[in-house]
């Protein structure tokens, strides 16, 4: 199918796109996507169809001028004469329109029979729409009963009126049987595919529907991302609007070899700058905490720290297409200053910590926390101090193993980078390799070290090495606050910081802090041995 689209800023003529089978629109809110449908919509007025789930409790009235290409227009077509058919909703017409269809199937294989003609009972949109919505519910069954349709549960223990469906079972029945009843050849247009379903149903559900209406072309208003990535054919990143010109900012979004296309889709959705971190979507503290401190940027979890520091390279080296401006965060671990350094020049910034963690014990988190308890923050802060200061004491043996072991291991990997140029050469390298590394003297010096945090009580200086997971526990910072267990601590810090006032703002600049933003990179040249 061929489609002209929207007129874009700068350019005179309108730009065509041939072969189109499906095309979806990404873009923030406000930006624009809609009205870019809309300029479609307008284009090409008795061959679009639209469906969006907000029809499910939309007022009809509310819905502006019907056309006929719609499921107003198709009810208007049988029922608009007969005022005991007025429905409030777009999804109450549209089960008129099931319900209708089924009965003059019926009755023209009644017809056909009784005329003595070989009939068969051709499926109807009721039938097909249940095959598709049982495969979205598979424990939930619809069946014709009493002269209405019901649903049956495996979890009920009597039927219920379709009607009578949760808001989700309605959006689903709903999306499918628009889909089916636009006409022929129609560019069916979806204002937020995704809006009211599972993410877990939505890409199966669409895949499902696209593949029973081969003939139309669908094309996709939306903000997620993941959604995004699921659908074949264009993808249109719209920027903005321009009322004045009455034309948009928008551009062809292409696959890159550099960056992963989900990730590269999702920022181009937001307006602000990108934090790539570490941990999951959900349960991570990462993800829970760095955007409410770094409240200027949109923060996107990757998982490990390598991925975070791959996809923020590859990012930043796109920054001249998308101009936003990323930067990444990763745990401190064991790294030397050096690597600290040498990431830093990446745009990759590493705590003065040593894990993410260890940011709920720095000095202003925990006295922030004891303040809003109602608790003495010097005594509460002073006693946490302590605890930790005590478990590192008896740690000092394991986290100086831990991090000589590092430490030897990036060291060999170092010197294995040779420019040897046969293979006798390269056999001697390898077979020397470790001469010159002590890892009893490197081990040594780090208890010196730590033993010296001890002495000195050199409270920053053990967060920044200590990696320890039941640190929290160990400090005696939950009970201390009134708390039960850690998540509850974690938990209360979030709350303080999404709440607002003086106390988030101290807590925010103390965990901003930390990462010494405001300081200039400086990496010293690494000597090869």
């Amino acid at each position: 199918m061929d489609i002209v689209l929207p007129k874009k800023r700068g350019e005179e003529t309108d730009r065509k796109i041939s072969g189109v089978t499906n095309m979806v629109i990404v873009g923030a809110n406000g930006s624009g996507k809609s009205r870019f449908g809309e300029e479609i919509e307008k284009r090409y007025r008795e061959n679009t169809f639209r469906v969006s789930a907000l029809k499910t409790v939309m007022p009809i009235e509310e819905l502006g001028e019907i056309k006929e290409n719609s499921i107003s227009g198709e009810y208007n077509r049988y029922f608009g004469e007969n005022k005991n058919f007025a429905f409030r909703t777009e999804f109450e017409q549209l089960f008129a329109l099931l319900i209708r269809e089924e009965m003059q199937n019926l009755i023209d294989y009644k017809n056909a029979l009784s005329l003595g003609e070989d009939a068969k009972l051709k499926p109807s949109t009721l039938d097909k729409t249940q095959l598709m919505w049982e495969k979205i519910f598979p424990h939930h069954k619809i069946v014709r009963s009493n002269g209405r349709l019901e649903i049956i549960s495996d979890s009920s223990t009597g039927n219920y009126n379709a009607m009578k469906m949760s808001h989700g079972e309605k959006v689903v029945l709903y999306l499918i049987a628009a889909s089916l009843i636009a006409r022929p050849n129609s560019i069916i247009i979806v204002d937020e595919p995704e809006m009211h379903l599972h993410p877990s149903m939505t890409s199966s559900l669409w895949n499902d529907i696209e593949s029973k209406r081969p003939d139309c072309c669908f094309i996709y208003l939306t903000h997620d991302l993941n959604f995004a990535v699921s659908r074949s054919g264009k993808r249109i990143w719209v920027k903005s609007f321009d009322a004045d010109t009455h034309s948009f900012d928008y551009e062809f979004i292409e696959n890159s070899d550099s960056l992963p296309e989900e990730i590269y889709l999702e920022l181009l959705g937001g307006r602000k700058p990108v934090l790539f971190v570490e941990g999951d979507n959900t349960s991570s503290i990462d993800n829970r905490l760095y955007p409410l401190v770094f409240t200027d940027y949109t923060v996107k979890p990757l998982g490990g720290c390598s991925k975070v520091i791959e996809v923020t390279r590859a990012f930043s080296e796109m920054k001249n297409f998308h101009m936003l401006e990323s930067r990444g965060i990763v745990d401190r671990d064991r790294r030397t200053s050096h690597e600290v350094e040498y990431l830093r020049s990446k745009n990759i910034f590493v705590p003065n910590v040593a894990e993410v963690e260890n940011l709920m014990l720095i000095e202003p988190v925990v006295r922030s926390v004891a303040r809003c308890t109602g608790n003495n923050e010097e005594q509460v802060f002073q006693t946490v101090k302590q605890g930790v200061i005590k478990f590192f004491k008896s740690s000092i043996e394991e986290q100086a193993l831990i991090h000589t072991r590092h430490r030897i291991r990036n060291g060999i990997e170092f010197r294995i980078d040779t420019k040897a140029t046969s293979i006798d050469e390269f056999a001697y390298h390898i077979e020397h390799l470790t001469d010159e590394i002590d890892s009893r003297f490197t081990y040594n010096k780090l208890v010196d070290k730590f033993n010296r945090f001890v002495r000195e009580e050199n409270y920053p200086a053990i967060l920044k090495f200590f990696n320890q997971k039941s640190m929290i526990t160990k400090s005696r910072v939950v009970t201390l606050c009134g708390f039960s267990t850690p998540e509850q601590y974690i938990n209360y810090v979030l709350f303080i910081l999404r709440r607002g006032g003086e106390e988030a703002d101290k807590i925010r600049q103390g965990i901003k802090e930390c990462f010494n933003l405001d300081a200039p990179v400086k990496i010293k040249p690494r000597k090869k041995r």
